[in-house]
């Protein structure tokens, strides 16, 4: 009995370490076959420039992915994070273009506006039990009307030349790809060794046998939705930030391109599953595929 017990778990564990290698390899095997096929068309696809350009035109997404990961390991969606992008860069835009605020404002408060709003989805979720995909899709369809209401489209020009942070870099590097890269690694020590991190994925792996060991429920998936907010505060600074203008509107599929990067990095049940470098390989196979296109 002992024998076969000892057989099972370690073809458990095999089948385990075989699945994540195979998808690692496999998303690793389609950036590498992509880049070849299009650098063999166009061999200004490798060059220094465009590669720097694809990691940071993706770390916004990445980052906003995080947020999502977090809402996913617990069982539930955001549909609404690609609306709150549109409307947190075009109030960054507002208020960074407009005299009467110092700039720092132009920072803070598209990140204070986006736990605002993670809280409110988090309450509607958590305390008053409605679906969050019910939840987000209203509020998507708010935040879509309402920035439509307020802008009417209008873009936002003249963007102050302390209003660049996603063309900044720091020692040659983007510093959106080393925001990417600090947040990324931050969450996922946090959530794999801290009380509250490891709450996530008792939640969403057993509600029932997390409220039996003393987990409130309610109080975590609060905290899920307001962190999550805030990620999609700081990915709606870097989207705002990419180029001189401002468009007031929704990025068109945003929140697709953010749920797949946290679908395919496949956050499982518990803390060691947490993946950050799938998630980022799924992030640039997307804008591979856009810039070779």
């Amino acid at each position: 009995m002992t024998s076969q017990t000892a057989t099972f778990d370690v073809r458990a564990i095999r089948d385990r370490l075989t699945t994540k290698l195979n998808q690692e390899l496999i998303l690793t095997f389609s950036l590498i076959v992509l880049t070849v096929v299009t650098t063999s068309i166009n061999s200004r696809f490798v060059s220094s420039g465009n590669l720097s350009d694809m990691l940071a035109n993706s770390a916004y997404i990445a980052i906003a992915a995080i947020g999502m990961s977090m809402v996913i390991i617990s069982g539930n969606i955001d549909i609404s994070v690609g609306s709150l992008i549109g409307l947190l860069a075009t109030i960054a835009g507002k208020i960074a273009t407009d005299g009467d605020f110092p700039l720092w404002m132009a920072y803070v408060v598209p990140v204070i506006v986006g736990a605002l709003a993670g809280a409110v989805n988090g309450f509607l979720v958590a305390y008053l039990g409605i679906p969050a995909i019910v939840v987000t899709l209203g509020m998507m369809s708010v935040l879509k009307g309402g920035l439509i209401l307020w802008t009417s489209g209008r873009w936002i020009y003249d963007l102050p030349s302390g209003f660049k942070l996603a063309q900044w870099d720091l020692l040659g590097i983007p510093v959106p790809v080393l925001l990417m890269i600090f947040l990324a690694i931050a969450f996922a020590l946090w959530m794999r060794y801290s009380n509250t991190g490891r709450a996530i994925y008792a939640v969403g792996g057993n509600a029932e046998a997390a409220r039996l060991a003393g987990i409130s429920k309610r109080r975590t998936l609060m905290t899920i939705f307001i962190l999550h907010g805030v990620t999609t505060g700081i990915a709606s600074l870097l989207f705002a930030t990419k180029f001189n203008t401002i468009q007031s509107t929704v990025p068109p599929g945003v929140e697709m391109f953010i749920i797949s990067a946290s679908v395919i990095s496949r956050p499982g049940p518990k803390p060691k599953d947490t993946r950050p470098m799938v998630m980022w390989s799924s992030c640039a196979m997307r804008l591979a595929t856009t810039s070779g296109l």
